[in-house]
């Protein structure tokens, strides 16, 4: 089964992408990979269009021609193929925290950094949104995007004060996707864990030296 992965493309500038490194580095394993330079717009080419319409990383293509979008999608692709080191949940009950804490961790703190950079780097102007169609940006967002993730922070310094990892006892998904936007919020909204959310900065620290981190 592992054979049937072909190469999975991606971009180091690309958090998204990051995600799916970042799983791929915990699960050991290895798949070869395809760059897609972003800044020269290359998602945009006829030939990775071909690949994925969409214009977006990460891509991971199978050797039977398949095609599988969307980090939650490779992820579990990947989680089917290569069931060692699980990252998400081993049983009924993880699985759902894996999922619903995987989730808030994209809706309440990824996507705010995304709608927050992406509507104010002029780079990304008339590219709100990523993706095949083009939406003006939207300057006035940014504040909110800025507020919401002032919140991530706060809620799950709370939730990292009763558990270890993000879903709970083990290190998961959940880890994987808090800790990418961390540091995509450090890196470009300038918003980093604030000192006084001491439970979120310890769990950050020990997150830190896991083997994914620097994929």
């Amino acid at each position: 089964m592992p054979n049937a992965i072909q190469v999975l493309y991606e971009s180091t500038t690309s958090p998204n992408s990051r995600r799916v490194r970042f799983f791929i580095a915990e699960k050991g394993i290895h798949i070869d990979r395809n760059p897609v330079d972003l800044s020269a717009k290359e998602q945009f080419s006829e030939a990775y269009t071909a690949v994925n319409p969409r214009s977006q990383v990460p891509t991971l293509a199978l050797a039977d021609g398949t095609v599988i979008t969307e980090v939650l999608a490779i992820w579990r692709y990947l989680e089917e193929v290569y069931p060692s080191a699980p990252l998400l949940g081993t049983n009924s009950k993880t699985q759902a925290l894996v999922t619903m804490w995987e989730r808030r961790a994209e809706l309440d703190g990824f996507a705010p950094v995304m709608e927050g950079v992406r509507n104010v780097i002029a780079g990304l102007k008339g590219r709100a949104l990523s993706g095949p169609h083009a939406y003006e940006q939207i300057p006035e967002l940014v504040e909110s995007s800025r507020q919401r993730v002032a919140n991530f922070f706060a809620d799950f310094n709370a939730r990292l004060a009763t558990v270890p990892f993000v879903a709970g006892d083990e290190f998961s998904a959940a880890d994987i996707t808090t800790l990418v936007t961390v540091d995509f919020s450090a890196n470009a909204l300038k918003m980093s864990i604030p000192e006084k959310h001491s439970a979120f900065r310890q769990w950050y620290g020990r997150v830190s030296s896991r083997p994914g981190v620097g994929a």
